[in-house]
Parts: structure tokens; C-alpha cells; sequence
């Protein structure tokens, strides 16, 4: 028994480990007749795949190239499945209009005629103008800062062309009190510009460059029409850099920076950092509707919350330049009181517009013209926003009587910037 049958049992059951242990483990030792058998295939399963390591590939892969399965993927009709958009169409449309300015302080020592390089220039190193205190805010905490969104380390920021003549628009805190300012085009060129004027109570300035040829340029949008919520697109030099886009949306309007009468700014979630100052702010019709001016950041670089000037208040602005090189904003000479309403007349200087319009303490100011006023910072918005001269009628209650005022501005004086 022992012979006959143990003895041959074990033996086979030692040969039949070692093909096991010889064959087996790869698959690739095992005959091809007994691989394709059905119980070896019930047995062994084909091996797991493997990705493939991740590395760049050696050459482009066209995008709409077959994939794995045999199948194509259109870029195009993938972005249209899932409703996203994109923004190139419009990026190539206002891009060539956005520019890159870099300024330098003291001696400058090159040529006086202002000739276009055929290369651009490298941005020079300065110190940064003085930011208006009003830019810079502290609220309750020092990490809550809000400050210009230009370049003090490399003098970069940025501006858009608005007439093929080469009119520019940045913002006055870009330019400084620079001894020289180089304009960078998208076409590769840069050209000397020269300030045609500024106004430091909006932190607007138009610069000039010249151009042998005309020069792609932007139009303005209606800021007006712009709602919370709206995509926008932001162009800019961030970090010196150079041409960059960045998008969101609109996230509020009417923002008080506590920098001026005519604080409105437009609260964007689109990244801004530093370099940005001056750059513009796009609807989806390619229209400029705000003019990148600041950050509230910690660190000086973008958390999502970016201030434009809207154009409604920049497009006159920079027409008033254009044409006199200066801007006249009006003034009242009153301080107003809106805790309460009515609100009321606090104080008045003897020497202002409102004294000499028959305004005096304590009086209740209910309407400027057919227009009811509740709080006084839409009456030093609309008074601010107009021009020496203008007429305002003003609506008012006086020991117990209404009456109609009309006061003249005058002209704002320079040290209330």
C-alpha cells in the first residue's frame, strides 16, 4: 500500500509545487495550451494594468487625437457639454490694448527724442511713490489692509490705450512723480510716454506715447449697467510679470475705501496683485467698466478681493485731462450729519458754497433737486462728481419750514485732496 500508492502521492504532489512554483507565478512559463484551458483562466486572472509613469510628453499631442478607447475628443464640443466658457475670443480682442508701464526717479540719460525700441525694456527698480493715506486702511486688525495694487519692488504697473493716438489711462499712484516712463506694447515695443495730467482725488492720470502707426485701443463700457454677480475680466502687469488675464466675477458694488467724496468702487474676485494698478477691468463685450486700482490683502498678494474705479466716474475723468490737462471737482464747504433722519447740516465754512447759498447749521437737507437724499455721502458723491459752477437746489427744512436753496458750487480747494 505504502509503495503503491503513498509513495507515488507524494512524489507527484512534490512535482506538481514545483511547476506551480516554477510556471505559475509570471504566467509567462506556463505552456500556451494549458494558459488557454478554462480552468486555468478560471483560476489565474489577467493582471491589473498599470498606469503608465507621469511625464511630459516628448512632443504635442493634438488635442482632438484618439484616445484609448478609439474615440475623439473635440475640445470645442467638451467645453460646450459642460457649459464653461472661455474667455479666449475676448482675451484676443482687448489684450493688444492693454499695456505695461515702468517708471524710474532721478538723472535720466538716454535720448531725448523718445524713440521706439525694438526690444522691451527692462523694468527698472524704484522706490515707490507715497501712498495717499485714504488707500491704506486699517480696520480693528492690522492684517485687514487695503493698498494700492501696483509694484514697489520692481516700478511695474499697468494702463490701457483708449485712443489709437496713443492716450493712455493709468492710475496717478503708478506714475509717481517719475523722471521717465516706458510704455511696453503687446506688439514687443517700447515707447517713451509723457504726462498729460492727473487728478489725485480719484488717483487717475493720462499719459501719451508717440507711435508711427495707430495703436489697438479699448472703449468704454456703462458701469452703471454692471450687477453683482456679472463676469469680468482683468488684465494687467502683475508682479512685472508682464501681460497676464485674470478672471471672476463682480462680487459688489458702491465699496467705501474711506479714499475720497467719490469712493465707489467696484469689489472684484477676479485675482489682482501688485502690477495690476491701472490696468482695466472687461465686460464680456470687450468694454472697459473699471480700472484695476486696489487690494485687501495680508501679504500684498491676491485673496480674491480686488477694487476697480468704475467707469462711469474714470471716463470723464480722463476727458476733462484729455482736454485741460487738470480736473475742477465742486464743492460745498459743509460737513453733513446722517445719523439721524433727516439728515442735517453739522457745520458750514464761512467761506464756502453753501454759506454763500443760504445753507446754515441745523438745517435738514431732504432733496437736491426732484432726487431725495437720505445719507451724505450721495450728496458729497454727486457735489464732488460735478463742476465749479453747477447749480444745486437744494430741498430743505428750517425750523419747521421747507424751502428750496439753489447753491453755486465752487471750485474744491487743493489741500481737501
Amino acid at each position: 500500500m505504502v509503495w503503491s500508492v503513498l509513495v507515488p502521492a507524494a512524489v507527484g504532489s512534490v512535482a506538481a509545487m514545483g511547476i506551480c512554483l516554477w510556471w505559475v507565478p509570471g504566467g509567462e512559463k506556463v505552456p500556451t495550451p494549458i494558459r488557454n484551458t478554462r480552468f486555468y483562466q478560471a483560476v489565474h486572472h489577467p493582471p491589473v494594468p498599470v498606469s503608465s509613469p507621469l511625464v511630459l510628453p516628448s512632443a504635442a499631442v493634438p488635442a482632438s487625437s484618439p484616445t484609448a478607447g478609439g474615440t475623439q475628443r473635440d475640445p470645442v464640443a467638451v467645453r460646450e457639454a459642460l457649459s464653461l466658457p472661455s474667455f479666449a475670443p475676448l482675451v484676443h480682442q482687448v489684450i493688444p490694448a492693454v499695456v505695461n508701464i515702468s517708471i524710474s526717479h532721478g538723472p535720466v540719460n538716454d535720448d531725448e527724442d523718445g524713440a521706439a525700441s525694438t526690444s522691451p525694456q527692462k523694468t527698472p527698480a524704484r522706490k515707490m511713490a507715497p501712498i495717499p493715506a485714504p488707500h491704506r486702511r486699517h480696520r480693528g486688525q492690522k492684517h485687514h489692509v487695503v493698498r494700492p495694487a501696483d509694484d514697489d519692488l520692481t516700478g511695474a504697473g499697468s494702463g490701457f490705450v483708449v485712443d489709437a493716438s496713443g492716450i493712455i489711462v493709468t492710475n496717478r499712484h503708478v506714475i509717481g512723480h517719475a523722471s521717465r516712463i516706458m510704455v511696453s506694447l503687446s506688439d514687443g515695443r517700447s515707447l517713451k510716454a509723457r504726462s498729460l495730467g492727473e487728478d489725485p482725488m480719484t488717483d487717475i492720470a493720462v499719459i501719451k506715447v508717440d507711435s508711427p502707426t495707430p495703436l489697438p485701443s479699448v472703449t468704454w463700457g456703462d458701469s452703471r449697467q454692471v450687477e453683482i454677480g456679472d463676469w469680468i475680466l482683468v488684465a494687467g502687469n502683475p508682479f512685472g510679470f508682464g501681460s497676464s488675464v485674470t478672471a471672476g466675477i463682480v462680487s459688489a458694488v458702491g465699496r467705501d475705501l474711506g479714499s475720497g467724496a467719490l469712493d465707489d468702487f467696484m469689489q472684484l474676485d477676479a485675482p489682482i496683485n501688485p502690477g495690476n494698478s491701472g490696468g482695466p477691468a472687461f465686460n464680456l463685450q470687450g468694454q472697459v467698466v473699471a480700472m484695476n486700482a486696489a487690494i485687501a490683502s495680508p501679504s500684498d498678494g491676491s485673496v480674491g478681493i480686488g477694487f476697480g474705479i468704475p467707469s462711469e466716474i474714470v471716463a470723464p475723468v480722463v476727458e476733462s485731462i484729455r482736454k485741460t490737462g487738470h480736473v475742477e471737482h465742486g464743492w460745498l464747504g459743509v460737513t453733513l450729519n446722517d445719523a439721524s433722519a433727516p439728515m442735517w447740516v453739522e457745520d458750514v465754512d464761512p467761506h464756502g458754497a453753501a454759506w454763500q447759498g443760504g445753507l446754515r447749521k441745523k438745517d435738514a437737507i431732504l432733496a437736491i433737486g426732484d432726487v431725495p437724499v437720505h445719507d451724505a455721502r450721495t450728496v458729497l458723491r454727486s457735489v464732488a462728481a460735478a463742476h465749479p459752477g453747477t447749480v444745486f437746489n437744494f430741498t430743505i427744512r428750517r425750523e419747521g419750514k421747507e424751502m428750496t436753496l439753489p447753491v453755486t458750487l465752487g471750485k474744491r480747494p487743493i489741500a481737501d485732496f
